[in-house]
């Protein structure tokens, strides 16, 4: 119930962070909830899952130059 709880101050599409044990920490995405973790998709591409009483909010106007544009531009196919 306590991980339940915890996972509702986070939503999904939010940029979190965590520690794992002995290694520096992960910054991502939360992708989906699951019953006791919650998903989430490192900047450096591997999936996480991850009780939610480990993760911390990363504050958006801190992290703004770090972050990887959400639109990637696509070239246009001759038509």
């Amino acid at each position: 119930m306590q991980a339940h709880v915890r996972m509702l101050e986070f939503k999904v599409g939010e940029r979190v962070q965590f520690q794992p044990a002995g290694r520096p920490p992960v910054t991502g995405v939360l992708t989906r909830y699951k019953r006791k973790t919650v998903m989430v998709i490192a900047d450096a591409g591997q999936q996480w899952n991850v009780a939610p009483q480990l993760l911390q909010q990363v504050d958006p106007s801190a992290s703004a130059g770090d972050q990887m544009p959400n639109v990637i531009p696509m070239p246009r196919r001759p038509g």
